[in-house]
């Protein structure tokens, strides 16, 4: 049986293909047209997966969408016409789109696939509670989804057991954890829906001065962890921002300009909204657990990539285990949604455990022999052995290094196959990282990769976190590692172990065996404003574009410092090319 997820129009559109209960494929449509976060009909995403199958559209049995269109429509109608007339322009803006796509997906489907089949919808928060849960490795499980906004959802729980699942409890729009952090991400001057990640770690950077404020003016939040927000504070109802002038004056500053100088004041403002996030986090999750009585928590939405509130729901809950779901964003939606038709709604057994998140496209030698022997570049081909051994010396010597190997990772984090790697031993890798290669502000943590069975020797913690999805305290004693040792003492840790990761994990063995250190930086391989790398063409024009100083593409090495007069040519190219 062949079943594709497609999750689209709103955020980060992606396509899954679920075979017979297995996950084959799946990818986010902003890898292939180099457009961050797009979220137009995911074609190339679905044809990838297709691809990957080895089947035609004509041969899927069902297409599920990851939401319900006319329903979202209803609720953004109710609430223009409740807000009258201070949302016109914003109206007037929405609805040619939805007019013209948002509410024909059948339609779209069916042409951008010739697909006759039949198309089924699941609710927004059922398809990010399916996409953690259904591929958990639990029988049964309490489940958390919260996000910026579903249909009318905004946070939702329940439990899990076995093929079915049950949401429970509901807080609905305009009452938004999601929206509440993307509103301050706004009034920080980054990008919402995109940026969200720099406020976490940017709060370290601050104090909490703000937090008592914020749960006493905006937030109110009771003992179960369910919240309201002061809608005089906020205009996402409405306007074409996040916030107004009333939360501007509540702060005693107005909305910071983009890229202008970040002060102690806007560090100190993320700290707070870090601080008041965990705590509703935590008091949502300890309510959880008491009225569900389960020994583990699944967790999905935008909200669950918080790494930071993620760790605080380990330290101040009795779950045995969290699993989150890698691609926890609207993408994930697209795997939910598969696997809710599959596992519930067909009553099919579940047999699938998402262990790890290479689902994306991957490139033989041939085809990256082909690509390196048309630019006419100096390259050399190594054994696997020989591949581990020169890759780990090259880091050790302090070269970054880009790291493009098998299938692609799915969800928002570079996991070891398109990785920018490097030594965590040099303080001042930190640095030459995000502002020569990166391109980003220099505030911004990398995240460590280590060796799983090593984890608890340099780091506070005792459990696999292998999709960079917990923080954790670097060891006192184990301080040897700066260049991802925040600036609290804290690490968003990726654990590698052999089964999940081979190749990689092999590399950072042989790090370790070089130099005794079994801990590397591990970034995306990507700069600032791109998605992720996908093809070895992407790789290599990022790798062009920056201060790299090694590409290892399968088994082929390529040193910028033997490419000689070509480099310059090459990047007088590409940047003509922009």
């Amino acid at each position: 049986m062949n079943i594709l997820g497609i999750s689209c129009y709103y955020h980060d559109a992606a396509a899954a293909l679920v075979q017979d209960g297995t996950l084959v494929a799946a990818a986010q449509e902003e890898r292939f047209t180099r457009k961050r976060h797009d979220q137009d009909f995911p074609a190339n995403a679905i044809q990838f997966c297709l691809q990957r199958a080895g089947i035609t559209p004509q041969q899927l049995d069902y297409v599920v969408f990851y939401d319900k269109p006319f329903t979202k429509f209803d609720r953004i109608l109710q609430t223009y016409i409740a807000t009258f007339p201070m949302g016109l322009r914003s109206f007037l803006k929405a609805m040619p789109v939805w007019i013209k796509e948002k509410i024909w997906i059948p339609q779209h489907i069916k042409s951008e696939l010739s697909y006759e089949g039949e198309i089924l919808f699941t609710e927004h928060h059922m398809s990010h509670a399916a996409s953690a849960f259904l591929v958990s490795p639990f029988e049964e499980a309490a489940i958390l989804t919260t996000d910026g906004v579903g249909e009318w959802d905004t946070t939702t729980y329940g439990w899990g057991r076995g093929n079915n699942i049950q949401l429970t409890h509901c807080i609905q729009f305009p009452h938004s954890l999601g929206l509440l952090y993307s509103a301050f991400t706004y009034y920080l001057g980054f990008r919402v829906n995109s940026a969200e990640y720099k406020v976490m770690g940017l709060a370290p950077y601050g104090e909490p001065r703000f937090a008592e404020l914020i749960l006493k003016e905006p937030v109110t939040l009771r003992d179960d962890g369910s919240f309201r927000l002061n809608m005089r504070y906020f205009t996402y109802e409405y306007g074409l921002t996040m916030t107004g002038r009333k939360f501007a004056k509540l702060f005693g500053e107005p909305v910071r300009t983009p890229e202008s100088k970040m002060t102690q004041f806007h560090k100190d403002v993320a700290a707070s909204l870090q601080v008041v996030t965990d705590r509703i986090m935590v008091k949502m999750t300890q309510h959880i657990e008491r009225e569900t009585k389960m020994k583990h928590l699944c967790m999905a939405g935008g909200v669950a990539l918080n790494c930071v509130s993620n760790s605080k729901i380990l330290e101040n809950t009795s779950f045995q285990d969290v699993f989150v779901q890698p691609a926890a964003g609207d993408a994930g939606g697209a795997v939910g949604a598969a696997f809710y038709a599959y596992n519930t709604l067909l009553s099919n057994p579940r047999s699938f455990v998402m262990n790890d998140a290479f689902f994306g496209p991957e490139f033989s030698d041939e085809q990256i022999a082909s690509l390196l022997n048309a630019k006419g570049v100096s390259h050399r081909k190594c054994e696997r052995q020989e591949l581990l051994r020169e890759t780990a010396r090259l880091i050790a010597e302090q070269k970054v290094v880009g790291w493009f190997q098998g299938r692609m990772e799915f969800g928002p984090r570079a996991l070891g196959s398109r990785s920018i790697i490097a030594d965590a031993r040099n303080p001042k890798n930190q640095s030459v990282v995000n502002l020569k290669i990166k391109f980003r502000e220099s505030f911004r943590p990398f995240a460590p990769a280590v060796l799983e069975e090593k984890t608890s020797e340099y780091f506070e913690f005792n459990r696999p976190s292998p999709f960079m999805l917990f923080v954790a305290q670097v060891r006192e004693d184990k301080r040897e590692i700066p260049a991802v040792t925040h600036v609290d003492g804290s690490a968003r840790l990726q654990t590698i172990s052999r089964s999940q990761h081979p190749l990689f994990y092999d590399l950072i063995a042989e790090f370790d065996r070089q130099t005794g250190c079994p801990v590397i930086i591990n970034t995306s391989f990507n700069v600032r404003g791109e998605p992720i790398v996908c093809t070895p063409e992407d790789a290599w024009r990022c790798f062009m574009r920056t201060e790299m100083d090694a590409l290892v593409l399968g088994s082929y090495i390529v040193e910028k410092s033997k490419l000689g007069s070509y480099k310059q040519e090459v990047l007088q190219e590409t940047f003509e090319l922009d």
